[in-house]
Protein backbone atom coordinates (compact mmCIF):
# COMPACT_ATOMS: atom_id res chain seq x y z
CA UNK A 1 0.00 0.00 0.00
CA UNK A 2 1.53 3.36 -0.90
CA UNK A 3 1.87 6.43 1.48
CA UNK A 4 1.03 9.77 0.10
CA UNK A 5 3.83 12.26 0.96
CA UNK A 6 2.50 15.75 1.79
CA UNK A 7 3.81 19.31 1.86
CA UNK A 8 3.91 19.81 5.81
CA UNK A 9 2.80 22.68 7.56
CA UNK A 10 7.23 23.11 9.23
CA UNK A 11 5.63 26.52 10.87
CA UNK A 12 2.28 27.62 12.62
CA UNK A 13 2.03 30.22 9.82
CA UNK A 14 3.32 28.51 7.09
CA UNK A 15 0.40 28.27 3.78
CA UNK A 16 2.92 27.25 1.00
CA UNK A 17 5.92 25.94 0.67
CA UNK A 18 9.00 25.71 -1.85
CA UNK A 19 10.84 22.40 -2.45
CA UNK A 20 14.76 23.43 -2.19
CA UNK A 21 15.82 20.28 -2.71
CA UNK A 22 14.87 16.74 -2.82
CA UNK A 23 17.75 14.48 -0.81
CA UNK A 24 15.59 11.27 -1.73
CA UNK A 25 15.41 9.62 -5.34
CA UNK A 26 12.87 7.57 -6.84
CA UNK A 27 12.90 4.21 -6.36
CA UNK A 28 15.37 5.00 -3.10
CA UNK A 29 14.60 3.55 0.44
CA UNK A 30 13.22 5.38 3.03
CA UNK A 31 12.96 4.98 7.12
CA UNK A 32 11.02 6.76 9.54
CA UNK A 33 12.79 9.98 10.37
CA UNK A 34 14.70 9.84 7.38
CA UNK A 35 15.03 13.72 5.77
CA UNK A 36 13.32 13.45 1.96
CA UNK A 37 13.78 17.02 0.83
CA UNK A 38 14.51 20.61 2.05
CA UNK A 39 11.74 22.82 2.01
CA UNK A 40 11.69 26.40 1.79
CA UNK A 41 9.19 28.67 4.09
CA UNK A 42 8.47 31.96 4.43
CA UNK A 43 11.15 32.25 7.28
CA UNK A 44 13.65 29.70 6.42
CA UNK A 45 15.08 26.34 4.81
CA UNK A 46 13.75 23.05 6.92
CA UNK A 47 13.81 19.47 6.51
CA UNK A 48 10.56 16.95 5.67
CA UNK A 49 10.91 14.22 7.14
CA UNK A 50 9.17 10.50 6.56
CA UNK A 51 6.61 9.45 8.38
CA UNK A 52 6.71 5.70 7.39
CA UNK A 53 9.21 3.59 6.28
CA UNK A 54 8.86 2.39 2.18
CA UNK A 55 10.23 3.55 -1.25
CA UNK A 56 10.21 6.61 -2.57
CA UNK A 57 7.90 5.76 -5.69
CA UNK A 58 7.66 9.06 -7.27
CA UNK A 59 8.27 12.79 -7.16
CA UNK A 60 5.41 15.19 -8.11
CA UNK A 61 6.82 18.24 -8.04
CA UNK A 62 10.20 19.42 -8.74
CA UNK A 63 12.65 21.13 -6.93
CA UNK A 64 12.07 25.02 -7.27
CA UNK A 65 8.23 24.48 -7.45
CA UNK A 66 6.25 25.81 -4.99
CA UNK A 67 2.94 24.12 -3.21
CA UNK A 68 0.28 24.75 -1.09
CA UNK A 69 0.32 22.89 2.73
CA UNK A 70 -1.40 19.43 1.84
CA UNK A 71 -0.82 18.97 -1.85
CA UNK A 72 0.69 15.59 -2.37
CA UNK A 73 4.29 15.67 -3.34
CA UNK A 74 5.35 12.36 -3.48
Amino acid sequence: MATKVFMEALSPTMEEGTLARWLKNEGDAVKSGDVLAEVETDKAVMELVARGDGVLRKRFIGEGDATPVGTVIG
